[in-house]
């Protein structure tokens, strides 16, 4: 087993490694091969060749790109000064670069927007993977029955509505018709943790309903295989008791591609889920972004998509663990 977690941990740290290169190329490396000057990103709409060589030199533009890529990493890990002669603007490690739009380093300005995203994503994670799967479950081990149609169309449904409409239409419902919620205003959780889990009980909800749906189905169809499998009539025929059968036995396979879609799903939604922050209005990594890209804040679009790589990789190193304990065969690959 620490053999297998050394081998991941490897290369999580080389996909790392790979991801920060080549988006700092798309960034900075791809603009100077077309021609265009990475300087006028940090200009004003006013600007005039001497601001444009001041911002060179103090961004590091007149530097090679492995020279810049450098000075980038060491800006990760130990901090980072911008130099304009007299003028010193300090980035603190971790140092995903400075927005000079914003006045402030990009880590210190999504830091705030952090906890937002990672309160959206773990509760609305939870609630679709134990609600998808058993759903699945219930209606392959039901198949062809009233509750199997009923919720595969309504996994049909969830799948089909854009999250917006969802969310819309639940807060029309459930705050302004039936009052049963207030209406979603992030609160912190250190803050007030009633409000906070009262603000994030319908985003949570409307997210989840997108996601159990496609679970459901493809519970449901694992479900269906594996039951039909050898090993299972194996069990059955040995005198197993039904509920070992399944939960010991058949789910155990059904879980596999589970867990992949976990790791896939969730490493996205912690790099911001744009749409469900927009339509409850939370100041999360997906507003962020879309805010930065209307701006053409470059240093806050660069962190923000470091950041949803990192979430992505760490997730996913996540996932291999958790084959490791479903099925130990996957630590000999």
């Amino acid at each position: 087993m620490l053999v297998y977690l050394i081998r991941r941990l490897f290369n999580v740290v080389a996909t790392l490694l790979v991801v920060s290169a080549v988006t700092f190329g798309i960034f900075f490396a791809v603009p100077k091969i077309t021609g265009s000057d990475p300087a006028l990103m940090y200009a004003g709409r006013e600007t005039n060749e001497t601001a444009l060589a001041g911002i060179r030199v103090k961004m590091g533009f007149d530097k090679s790109i492995p020279e810049q890529y450098g000075l980038f990493l060491k800006g990760i890990v130990a901090g980072r000064d911008y130099n304009q002669g007299t003028e010193v603007t300090h980035c603190p490690a971790p140092c995903f670069g400075y927005s000079f739009k914003a006045e402030q380093p990009v880590w210190e300005l999504l830091l705030d927007r952090i906890p937002v995203t990672l309160s959206l994503a773990s509760g609305a994670v939870i609630l679709w993977v134990i609600g998808g799967v058993l759903t699945g479950v219930i209606s392959a081990l039901r198949r062809g029955t009233i509750w199997d149609r009923a919720t595969m169309m309504t996994a049909l449904a969830g799948v089909s509505l854009p999250i917006y409409f969802t969310g819309m239409l639940a807060s029309a419902i459930f705050v302004y018709s039936l009052e049963w919620l207030e209406a979603s205003n992030y609160r912190p959780l250190a803050e007030d943790p009633a409000a906070w889990f009262n603000s994030m009980i319908l985003p949570w909800v409307t997210l989840a309903f997108l996601f159990a749906a496609t679970y459901a189905r493809i519970t449901r169809a694992t479900m269906l295989e594996v039951l039909g499998e050898d090993y299972i009539r194996t069990a059955r025929a040995k005198g197993l008791k039904e509920n070992v059968v399944i939960g010991k036995h058949a789910l155990r396979s059904t879980l596999t591609p589970v867990i992949t879609l976990v790791g896939l799903d969730l490493g996205g939604l912690l790099g911001g889920a744009v749409l469900t922050e927009t339509t409850f209005n939370f100041q999360g990594l997906g507003t962020a972004a879309v805010g930065a890209i209307g701006a053409g804040d470059l240093p806050v679009i660069m962190g923000v998509t470091l950041i949803a790589a990192f979430f992505v990789v760490m997730a996913n190193l996540i996932v291999d663990i958790m084959y490791s304990v479903v099925d130990p065969r996957v630590r000999l690959t």
